[in-house]
């Protein structure tokens, strides 16, 4: 790997682990302080249902993100959305952190609750598409899978930093936790943006993107293609996302309410469940990028998938004994097929977009599957489990994800010859290639 390619992945890296914890930062809060905080007014049910309800406003904010600056991309360039991205979602975070709460200026608090997360969502869904293909379109024919797999493993490193941030404060006495401790983290977030902008203003434009600007041009309105060319396309890659974002969610936000509130777990052991599963995929997800290399990137995601599904009851089950050890194994078990999936998801993903409207078309897939796997599962699932009184209506939604998942995979990218390993011409000459099987 060239000095340029490394400092390309460690910038993606470092760049989307920050975005990622100024987005699951507001998870951990909505799960443990938003609904006392902001909404205080209902009983502890109805109010985390309503934080929750504020947590899935960003997916629906997503999509939205991932058409501006997906236009922009394909128009301008990978580099300067990702660098308007951070800026947008650090300040976004920063400013949740200065917010009064309901007691201090009424109603008014969670509407600029909400205003805010809809800020992270615009941010979060022009940020993610860009940053994995400015990893992958550097990357040569045989290394798109590894450096696809960094920009992945920015997500568990996010979710570890805010959940260790969380962790720093939620000892603190009830009184200073809900005053002043929880806005710390946020606050950080003003300090972790200007270091993410020094990096990523250093990194060079995607070599395949400025290969087919010079060679063809760049596209009128790439929204408009993806729409008219692509949808089949984009709606495929909507449902192969879906129980990556069922499983994440469920298992790092509704898990952590669920584990302090009915298992029994404090607020403290629920958090360092997540955090040491985290951990576990931030070190497995490279390492199943560096397997789809080898073997295929729709067999390693397609196997995920398939494992996330089996599995999504056995953690459910030990997570139900509350033994902190027992719990633990089913965490790392879920994460482990949930990392072989989410860390191929890049570059398969990737694959099945023409560079000249990849931008677009992967931001609106991606996050079009957001919002129906992401957004809304951790009220879904509180609402099942309210529903039923039984913690199993929640495995059974985690299947039925997975199964809508492997269909989706089954087809996704069948439709272009580039998938099955040829190489047009401008992609030829720079140095990467369109398919993955």
């Amino acid at each position: 790997m060239s000095s340029s390619n490394k400092k390309v992945v460690l910038g993606t890296f470092i760049g989307t682990t920050i975005e990622w914890y100024d987005f699951f930062l507001y998870g951990t809060a909505s799960a443990l302080i938003f609904g006392r905080l902001f909404f205080p007014s209902f009983d502890p049910v109805t109010g985390t249902l309503l934080s929750f309800a504020t947590f899935g406003v960003a997916f629906v904010a997503r999509p939205l993100g991932g058409i501006i600056f997906g236009h922009f991309g394909d128009r301008i360039g990978r580099k300067p959305m990702l660098v308007i991205t951070l800026v947008t979602m650090g300040v976004g975070t920063g400013l949740i952190g200065l917010l009064p709460g309901y007691d201090t200026i009424g109603v008014a608090a969670p509407l600029l609750l909400v205003a805010l997360r809809i800020v992270q969502g615009i941010a979060v869904g022009g940020e993610y598409g860009g940053a994995v293909l400015m990893a992958v379109e550097h990357a040569g024919d045989r290394k798109r899978g590894f450096f696809g797999s960094w920009v992945q493993a920015g997500s568990p490193a996010g979710l570890i930093l805010s959940n260790v941030a969380f962790l720093a404060v939620s000892s603190l006495p009830d009184e200073q936790l809900f005053t002043w401790g929880w806005r710390l983290p946020f606050l950080l977030s003003f300090v972790l943006v200007v270091v993410g902008l020094i990096i990523r203003m250093t990194l060079d434009e995607s070599p395949q993107f400025e290969a087919v600007k010079k060679q063809q041009g760049t596209e009128k309105a790439p929204l408009l293609t993806v729409l008219v060319h692509h949808w089949p396309t984009v709606l495929l890659t909507a449902g192969a996302y879906i129980s990556a974002g069922v499983t994440v969610y469920g298992a790092a936000v509704f898990s952590l309410n669920y584990a302090s509130t009915e298992v029994g777990f404090s607020r403290t052991e629920a958090l360092m469940l997540i955090t040491l599963g985290q951990i576990l995929a931030f070190v497995a997800i490279p390492i199943f990028g560096n397997l789809a290399d080898r073997v295929g990137v729709r067999k390693v995601f397609v196997w995920g998938v398939v494992g996330m599904g089996l599995l999504a009851f056995p953690w459910l089950w030990l997570l139900n004994t509350g033994s902190f050890g027992i719990a633990l194994l089913g965490y790392c078990l879920l994460f482990i097929p949930y990392s072989a999936n989410y860390g191929s998801m890049a570059t398969f993903f990737a694959n099945v977009y023409d560079t000249r409207v990849g931008y677009s078309g992967f931001s609106l897939g991606y996050q079009l599957g957001t919002v129906l796997g992401s957004g809304f599962a951790p009220i879904i699932a509180a609402q099942l489990l309210a529903s039923t009184g039984t913690v199993d209506s929640v495995g059974g939604y985690m299947v039925v994800a997975a199964l809508v998942s492997l269909i989706s995979a089954a087809f996704l990218g069948r439709d272009r010859s580039a998938v099955n390993g040829s190489v047009t011409a401008v992609e030829s000459a720079a140095g990467t290639r369109t398919g993955g099987d």
